[in-house]
């Protein structure tokens, strides 16, 4: 299924492609699965990352075969995947390889038939037994599905001769540190660590990864990534939408600190502020992210009171059209404390960043779709430039753009044409669209190869989930010592809390605009 488009690219690059196998996606009647996985595992057989043998088993409650399954993975990889089929042939040959299981997650019985279906299929289509099993589930599901597929043999031993398996894990990994740890032994009663693979799709966007290139590859910015020249660092998650559909009854038992924070926005802090690794393998890569949030102290209840804004939006108007506030939306309590919108002030505590403010926020809701990570440098030690000229010179400003118009720009100050010396903020401007033309693969594709091939750089390890929850539980209980807030505190439409403001009291620059 490789794509014939351009064949004289043939062989110039070193293409990675996955063992035979077998995938197994439990929940694939659901959305996730329907938008974001199947598509990408089509894009991948495509693009010739895929074995010439594998198969793909769905495994669901609803009452389907094999056809109905076939049926609903063309329809949704024709309306959601990058890429679109060459001809109906090449959709029938994928879909020729997928079939179905009916069963429970918490039912023993089910996945004995799951055991039997995979060996028959194993044995029909001569493949050697390695297995790939990805929870897109209710985080329920988690520990049943994973006690369950230990307990009918559906694993195979680690670290041992023979074929392997591999399962991958979406988030939320757990609701608090608690809930993470006893989710951990849960899944571990099933699977070795190394066979583990916790996902988080920022991990997977070209932009995220570009981060670890653009540090550790070029060599005029590391001697100034420090205390000694940067002043802030600002990382932006902006949403516009809301609770679309029926996805208020989950963010209620969610929120946007368990939601965004414990895991996108501290894996862009972390990719941002550690230290360089050894080399680019799992371990040393992992090693220095956990380096890093173990920097990061748990806040105290009264730093929690000083260094952190929650906010839920209201009524208002996007792109002039009214729209509801949260605790007017499907499935969310009219009186909900549920957080939108979440700001924070952390310190990263070690010999590099001593001082530097780390400033985060995310929320729903807002002006617009954004996410960026702004390096906010200080100005000059000694000011040469004394006249009135120098009033709006502003700081240097190194901003990496996530998504949307992903690329990376330095802003600097230049002399504006003249008789006189004017400065003017101008900028240099990286846009990957326009560099590199061609269109990056979706971050499931990348992130779903690798763990097929076994690569697991860009997932998170457990002592890095413990350290990430550790952090966020201290902020939950702070908050539960707070008065109740008064929600709602900002309109939608808008960038939140006025409240956020005041985390930045010490700093020239306030909140960027986006």
């Amino acid at each position: 299924m490789t794509n014939p488009a351009n064949p004289l690219r043939e062989g110039l690059l070193a293409r990675r492609i996955a063992e035979p196998c077998t995938i197994v996606v439990f929940g694939v009647t659901g959305d996730l699965a329907r938008r974001k996985l199947l598509p990408a595992l089509f894009n991948l057989a495509r693009d010739g990352h895929l074995p010439q043998s594998f198969a793909i088993v769905g495994f669901s409650r609803r009452d389907w075969t094999d056809e109905k399954l076939r049926e609903e993975m063309g329809a949704a990889i024709r309306e959601h995947s990058r890429t679109r089929p060459d001809s109906d042939r090449e959709m029938e040959d994928f879909l020729a390889r997928v079939s179905y299981a009916r069963g429970d997650l918490d039912d023993a019985e089910s996945f004995v038939r799951l055991k039997t279906q995979l060996e028959e299929i194993e044995r029909t289509d001569r493949l050697p037994g390695n297995r790939m099993f990805y929870l897109a589930t209710a985080p329920e599901f988690f520990a049943p599905a994973t006690e369950m597929m230990g307990a009918a043999k559906l694993v195979h031993p680690a670290n041992a001769d023979g074929p392997w398996t591999r399962l991958i894990v979406e988030k939320p990994f757990g609701r608090d540190l608690e809930s993470a740890r006893e989710l951990n032994a849960h899944v571990r009663q099933g699977f070795d660590e190394s066979q583990i693979y916790r996902i988080d799709h920022y991990l997977g966007k070209e932009t995220t990864q570009n981060i670890l290139a653009f540090r550790f590859a070029n060599s005029i910015f590391e001697p100034l990534w420090n205390s000694r020249y940067i002043e802030q660092v600002q990382i932006t998650v902006a949403e516009s939408l809301g609770m679309e559909g029926r996805r208020g009854q989950y963010y209620e038992t969610a929120g946007a600190l368990r939601d965004m924070v414990q895991n996108h926005l501290f894996q862009v802090l972390s990719l941002i502020a550690m230290e360089a690794p050894a080399s680019l393998d799992a371990e040393s890569l992992r090693d220095e992210k956990v380096r890093l949030l173990r920097a990061i102290r748990p806040m105290t209840p009264q730093e929690v009171a000083t260094c952190t804004v929650r906010g839920q939006y209201g009524p208002g108007s996007l792109s002039g059209t009214a729209v509801k506030g949260y605790r007017g939306e499907e499935l969310v309590d009219p009186k909900s404390v549920t957080e939108t919108y979440v700001a924070l002030r952390l310190a990263v505590r070690n010999w590099r960043w001593r001082g530097v403010p780390f400033f985060i926020r995310t929320g729903k809701r807002l002006p617009k779709r954004a996410s960026e990570v702004a390096v906010i440098f200080r100005h000059p030690p000694h000011q040469v430039f004394e006249d009135t000229s120098m009033e709006d010179a502003r700081q240097n400003v190194l901003l990496i753009r996530i998504q949307p118009d992903e690329g990376i720009s330095l802003s600097f100050e230049a002399k504006r044409p003249g008789l006189k010396m004017n400065l003017q903020n101008v900028k240099m401007d990286f846009r990957y669209g326009r560099s590199f033309g061609n269109p990056a693969p979706e971050a499931y594709e990348r992130l779903l190869l690798d763990g097929l091939i076994g690569d697991a750089s860009l997932f998170t390890r457990a002592d890095e989930v413990d350290r990430a929850w550790e952090i966020i539980t201290a902020i939950q209980k702070g908050w539960a010592q707070m008065p109740a807030p008064d929600f709602p505190n900002y309109d939608a439409g808008t960038w939140g809390p006025e409240a956020a403001d005041r985390l930045m009291h010490d700093v020239e620059t306030g909140w960027r605009r986006l």
